[in-house]
């Protein structure tokens, strides 16, 4: 049961029988105020709206225990994982498993707490009482997500396991050979998994386990003969035959894989991975046709559709069928949106169409309401590669109306406001990103960088620099930031410090010379050179290294 599905009644028996002091008198028994499981449901739903979890909780167990609801079960486990209450979730699914002792999924929840919970021991007891149950039980999903982290609780569960009744299943050997390959101890895990596999042989899950093992150990030679193996021996096993392929594509034999995928695609021609698969292998391996022939197929799928677009489009702009891949690049939707739309715009650019790629993409702010943000910098990017940077920034003050909390529209605008003649507005709008974003290390560096170029308020700047570097200690463009201010305050100190962790991250040119600058002001003469050296070795006609020369000379001359 849920609100959505009581919500008249629960509207109106609610505005009656909820108030926020509910739960002050513990004495109160809810089971027993409110004995209609439909209304108890009610109250505990509209106390998680009011984010009173304990009523709710509490509410949920004592129907979870009361009531035969497989769904009031589950509802009351899921809002005790929700708040990683272990020992509420546990409480629930003993009951679950007391009131119905032959419902395997009711011991699967069980299993699954107990070893959420460390509680190893009774975790063995209902696995063993599963495999007596079902002995084909895929108890894999058991351990999903909550592996034991530890080693000491991996040995502890690896104990537990080796002492269970049905330590010779291949679900229990498998959950220990993933538990030893966890601590490392790969040949053994390796063996025990040889074992599973004696008994179950076609499994695709323990075939994987292997695999993945045999790769782990470095062998790849053994692992490409231990797919061979498995996809000969499961012809029938479609993962079998893809895992192989996909090895093989890992291994750089994308000529094999393709052939492999050819024989597939011929035995299940509506495999869908398959087909995606060999038409990116065929793009790779520059059969330009075959691919097409591959992903056009996919056109339809529910799971493909959008790659598929977008690979058809890279496919058609490689065969320098440049029409053709606009039309697909125009069909793509979802993640794969906006890097097809900048696929789309340095076709346009190349063609000199910039101005009609810019009419397309004011019609998809109309099409694309909810790419708006990324429409709007496109559109601003493109008006500044036309030399048209007054538009640009026009263009990005409407968004920001239409937008006006969108910290990606106004570090657009950032950059391209003039750190001298926009002095005013950037000080504006790098404020306000800082409100919507008051930790970001970007924003933060921006406003840092930006008053350290104007060469005022470099107290504040650095403030800027060291908060943004707590979040992104190892960014050189923010030790550079920090290195440049500290430098403006005669700090040379730290700033020859910090500068030469950033010139160490980066070898830029830029920060090099900052770095040399630091070191000259503090009269180390030696590393100056060294650092001077090395700029000259790796960038020798670079002009930056002049006004360096002429400190170096001066310094020479000095004596004489």
């Amino acid at each position: 049961m849920t609100i959505k599905q009581y919500s008249t009644t629960f509207l109106l028996v609610g505005s009656m029988a909820y108030s926020p002091h509910l739960r002050a008198s513990e004495e109160i028994n809810h089971a027993n105020l409110n004995r209609n499981a439909i209304q108890q449901t009610m109250i505990a739903e509209f106390a998680l709206a009011a984010n009173d979890v304990a009523t709710a909780l509490h509410n949920y167990t004592v129907l979870a225990i009361r009531s035969n609801s497989t769904q009031v079960k589950q509802r009351a486990l899921d809002i005790a994982l929700e708040q990683n209450d272990l020992q509420s979730a546990l409480n629930i699914a003993t009951h679950w498993v007391v009131q119905e002792p032959e419902d395997v999924p009711a011991k699967f929840y069980l299993a699954h707490i107990a070893l959420k919970s460390h509680e190893y021991e009774l975790a063995a007891d209902v696995l063993d009482t599963i495999l007596n149950l079902d002995p084909d039980s895929n108890l894999e999903l058991i351990l999903e997500g909550i592996s034991p982290e530890s080693a000491e609780d991996r040995i502890n569960l690896l104990n537990t396991l080796n002492k269970s009744k049905e330590k010779t299943n291949p679900s229990i050997l498998v959950l220990i050979a993933s538990l030893e390959a966890q601590n490392d101890q790969l040949d053994q895990a390796l063996k025990t998994v040889n074992k599973a596999l004696k008994r179950k042989p076609k499994v695709t899950a323990y075939i994987a386990l292997k695999a993945n093992l045999l790769n782990a150990m470095g062998d790849e030679a053994a692992t490409l003969k231990w797919y061979e193996k498995s996809s000969r021996r499961n012809r029938n096993n479609l993962e079998v035959n893809l895992a192989e392929v996909r090895y093989l594509i890992k291994l750089n034999k994308s000529e094999l894989a393709l052939d492999k995928l050819k024989k597939i695609i011929k035995k299940w021609p509506d495999a869908e991975e398959a087909l995606f698969i060999a038409g990116l292998t065929s793009i790779d391996l520059k059969q330009y046709e075959l691919a097409e022939q591959y992903l056009v197929e996919l056109r339809a799928s529910n799971q493909y559709q959008n790659d598929a677009y977008y690979y058809l489009a890279v496919n058609a702009e490689r065969k320098e069928h440049f029409e053709t891949a606009k039309a697909y690049y125009r069909l793509v939707d979802g993640n794969l949106y906006a890097v097809s739309r900048r696929n789309l715009i340095s076709i346009y650019e190349r063609q000199g169409k910039l101005n009609d790629v810019l009419r397309f993409l004011t019609q998809e702010r109309v099409n694309y309401p909810q790419q708006a943000s990324f429409l709007y910098q496109a559109q601003a990017e493109i008006l500044k590669r036309m030399g048209n940077k007054k538009a640009a920034l026009g263009l990005l003050r409407e968004a920001v109306k239409n937008l006006p909390d969108d910290p990606e529209l106004l570090y657009s605008e950032v950059l391209l406001l003039d750190p001298f003649q926009d002095r005013d507005q950037l000080d504006q709008v790098l404020k306000q990103l800082l409100e919507i974003e008051p930790n970001s290390p970007t924003y933060l560096n921006a406003y840092a960088y930006t008053l350290a170029l104007q060469n005022r308020r470099l107290d504040e700047a650095r403030a800027y620099a060291e908060h943004a570097l707590e979040t992104a200690p190892e960014q050189a463009s923010i030790l550079d930031t920090l290195g440049y201010i500290t430098f403006l305050q005669n700090d040379y100190p730290t700033a020859s410090l910090v500068l030469a962790k950033a010139y160490a991250l980066s070898k830029s040119v830029n920060i090099g010379v900052r770095y040399a600058k630091s070191l000259y002001m503090q009269g180390e003469m030696d590393q100056f050179n060294q650092v001077l050296q090395q700029l000259q070795q790796n960038h020798p006609n670079d002009p930056q290294l002049a006004p360096l020369h002429q400190l170096l000379l001066t310094t020479n001359a000095k004596p004489s």
